[in-house]
This record gives C-alpha cells, structure tokens and sequence, in this order.
C-alpha cells in the first residue's frame, strides 16, 4: 500500500464521505471519486493527473454536509486558493492535500488556506510549449497583425463553452452568454458574437485566473484561449506585483473599486 493509499483509507475510515483523485484512463489520468476503502487502491498521482479538481468543489450534489477532501495537484491548490480568496469555499467540510515533490512522494495535508497559500509562494508551473511558441510568433507582430491572428483564432469557435465547463473559475450561475433579455452575445457561432464572448471571459478573469490551461485543452477546435488569460496575468505581475496562482489581498484587478476612486486617470 503507497502513502496516497494509506491516506485516503485513513480518511475514509474517519469520517470522510469522498475523495476526489485521480484513476488510470485510457488517455492517461482521469478524474476519480473515491468512497471506499476498497477504492482508494485505484487512486493514482502522476503528471498525466492535469484535470484541475476544483471544478468539482462548487457542486451542491457533491458539496454538501459531509466532509470531503481532495487530492490536489499545484494546478488544484491555485484555484482551491482564489476560490477561498472569492469567499465561495469553506474550509469546515473541505480537506485538502497533495503529494509533495520532495522525498518519495510524501502526503501533506493542509490546516487551512492560509497554509495552502503559503505553500504555493515558490511553486510555479511550468509553461506550456504552445504558449512559448505563441510568445515567439506574436512578439514579432504589430498591433493589426494581432488583431488578425486572434480574429482569425475566434472565427473557428463553435460556441460550445467547453472552456467555460472546464475553468474552475467560471461559476457564475447565469453566464453573460445565457442572458436573453436583453441579449447581450449572440448564442451562435458569429463572427462578432466570438470575438465579444472571448474577449469577455478574458477581460472576466483578469487577476483570477489560476493559469491551469484547462480552458485550452478543452477546446475541441484548437483555440489556445489560455494564452490570452497567460499575457494579462504576466501584464499584471509587471504592473502591480500580482503573483500568478495567488489570491490578490486588495481584490481582483477588473472587478474591484473604490467608491473614493476619482477616476482621475480617464482623460
């Protein structure tokens, strides 16, 4: 029996109704809910363990009384991290842990988000190779060559919101997309309509995006939508200290004013 088996029996046997792991698939790792014993045999941590778990965290049919606890990637603490910063998680009925990288692979279990926070201080991921290839080809371009390539990106979206599904940061009950009255984005694939609903959910996760790149795998079209997400939080680090992965003190960039502000800066 491995350390990851060992604590999710362990948890199991305490009180702990669920575990969300991962499992072997057919394409690699899996999500996996665990809730037995007998199960956690199946639970496996590898770097093909890339979905973020936290997607499932916000769901009433699985958050509800009872304690469940989650076997978190770097890419899952990120998220279960601003998620607390947003006040849309308690730590009551949520246990968290992770398997370090030090060592053969030891179990760590956190006390809470203060810890979890502190933990992700010097931990970065790694970035994609679509993204450095991406930062090469467009560095390179003028302002209307970009502005051409990213129309030309949008015009291939189906409108399928497979990125929004797989973002654990998308969780408002009724998207700006499902609004009707009035209708503020067209429902269909159009090329106006793609270009406001990407530009939107970018300029939405401004400061908030965790950089897991769950929205880019999702795509079936191919889009690397996480690139835009990537740039802003770079832009942000570099204009105002903001450290990718970790929750802002002061609130999120595009979603935080002050009554007092004078605006003095829109001329």
């Amino acid at each position: 029996m491995n350390k990851l088996e060992e604590k999710a029996v362990s948890l199991l046997q305490s009180g702990v109704k669920l575990i969300l792991g991962y499992e072997k698939g057919d394409k690699g790792a899996r999500p996996f809910f665990c809730h037995t014993p007998e199960d956690a045999s199946k639970l496996i941590y590898d770097e093909h363990a890339t979905t973020n778990l936290a997607t499932y965290i916000l769901k009433p049919e699985l958050m509800g009384h009872d304690k469940v606890a989650v076997c978190a990637t770097l890419r899952t603490l990120r998220a279960i991290a601003q998620l607390a910063s947003e006040n849309q998680i308690k730590g009551e009925n949520l246990i968290v842990f992770t398997i370090t990288e030090e060592g053969n692979g030891d179990v760590k279990e956190f006390s809470g988000i203060d810890e979890i926070n502190s933990y992700l201080t010097d931990k970065e991921l790694e970035v994609a190779q679509l993204y450095k290839e991406l930062d090469e080809k467009l560095s390179g371009m003028s302002r209307e060559e970009k502005w051409s390539f990213w129309v030309n990106e949008f015009s291939r979206c189906i409108k399928c919101y497979a990125c929004r599904a797989a973002c654990p940061l998308c969780y408002c009950t009724r998207c700006i997309t499902d609004v009707n009255r009035p209708q503020w984005i067209d429902p269909w694939p159009s090329p106006m309509g793609n270009m406001e609903w990407q530009i939107n959910r970018v300029m939405h996760m401004v400061g908030r995006c965790i950089g897991c790149g769950a929205c880019t795998k999702a795509c079936p079209v191919g889009i690397p939508i996480g690139y835009l997400s990537r740039k802003m939080l770079n832009d942000l680090s570099e204009e105002f200290g903001y450290i990718p992965g970790q929750a802002m003190k002061d609130g999120n960039s595009l979603s935080t004013f002050k009554p007092e502000d004078k605006e003095n800066f829109i001329h």
